[in-house]
């Protein structure tokens, strides 16, 4: 990492096309996916259950009662997406087929993500109980809302069902965690807030472990060969179009509402996040008898890139001057303008 850094690679994002690369080449499969996905499960676990023992009960509750700062969130994510989704209508047939624009919209349907948004938020020194009821919300509203937004905006001709386990897997595997955190802050919360290495490393860790398992999955679907190349590398573009438009209205909205910059990182990294976690089985129930592999094959590509992306804005934020500094005056406050 010293080394990468001399050169100006920030060695995360390395790692993280690396991971890429090795579920490329060793996609897990069989019992070896269930290990990792099992891997995954216990690393979110632990990264929510440091998040609930740093965390003191004073910040929580702060968290919660912003909610000028969720609703931004929320908007962005189940009224701005969906916009730009059908806006990008105009281009079928001549540069994505039915199937893969069905797969677009469907993207800017599904909620955020919760683990990546609130581990890049950390990673960026944002307001992490901000981002954890927003991404959290969003991810138990969208259990709702993304299967009424499938009705009223796609064509399909089967039922939507509402999968309320999906409920009881984010309070099992996110909030109780979280919880758990909360009530031995006592004995551990001081230590981990002198020592960062250890929420460093599993942000990061379980990042990693997220890309890879997804990753895996794709290739084991075989969906790349189920399109022409220039299919695909159209695709890409599109995806970072989409992002790149979506981090400039989070990044507008922030500075436009006044946030603060801890928030506004968090209006950032929520608001321009999709889950996969939650995509891939959504479409499975709300597409059954479609070509489901094309349809959230823009979602994994969509996932990919703001990891990529988002992994370097976390870093950039990270490096920001910090709040000593700036209160001595010998530095400019404005660290985006830079």
């Amino acid at each position: 990492m010293k080394i990468l850094s001399r050169f100006h690679v920030d060695g995360f994002i390395v790692a993280i096309l690396a991971t890429v690369a090795l579920a490329s080449l060793f996609p897990a499969s069989g019992t070896a996916a269930s290990v990792f996905s099992w891997l995954t499960k216990i690393a979110i676990g632990l990264l929510f259950l440091i998040y609930g023992a740093r965390l003191s009960p004073a910040e929580a509750w702060q968290g919660v009662r912003h909610w000028r700062l969720h609703s931004t969130i929320l908007a962005v994510t189940f009224i701005i997406f969906p916009l730009f989704g059908l806006g990008m209508r105009i281009l079928v047939p001549s540069v994505l087929s039915n199937d893969l624009y069905t797969g677009l919209l469907f993207l800017c349907l599904v909620p955020s993500t919760v683990q990546s948004s609130i581990a890049f938020t950390s990673m960026a020194r944002g307001n992490v109980a901000g981002a954890v009821v927003s991404a959290s919300f969003s991810n138990i509203l969208g259990v709702l809302v993304t299967p009424l937004l499938v009705i009223l905006l796609m064509d399909t001709t089967d039922d939507a069902p509402i999968d309320a386990s999906s409920i009881g897997v984010v309070v099992l595997q996110l909030f109780l965690p979280f919880m758990a955190g909360q009530l031995i802050r006592p004995w551990v919360g001081e230590w981990l807030t002198r020592h960062a290495k250890p929420t460093k490393l599993v942000d990061r860790g379980s990042i990693l472990l997220v890309v890879y398992v997804a990753f895996s999955e794709g290739m084991n679907e075989n969906i790349w060969g189920a399109i022409e190349p220039w299919q695909i590398a159209a695709l890409f573009a599109v995806c970072a179009v989409l992002l790149a438009a979506v981090l400039a209205v989070t990044t507008l909205a922030g500075r436009l509402l006044h946030f603060e910059i801890e928030d506004r990182i968090v209006v950032l990294f929520c608001g321009s996040k999709k889950s996969l976690a939650s995509g891939l089985p959504m479409a499975s129930v709300l597409f059954s008898g479609e070509k489901v592999g094309l349809i959230v094959l823009p979602l994994m590509i969509f996932h990919q890139i703001q990891l990529i992306v988002c992994a370097f804005l976390a870093q950039r934020y990270a490096r920001r001057v910090s709040p000593e500094i700036l209160a001595a005056g010998s530095l400019d406050p404005e660290f985006e303008a830079r």
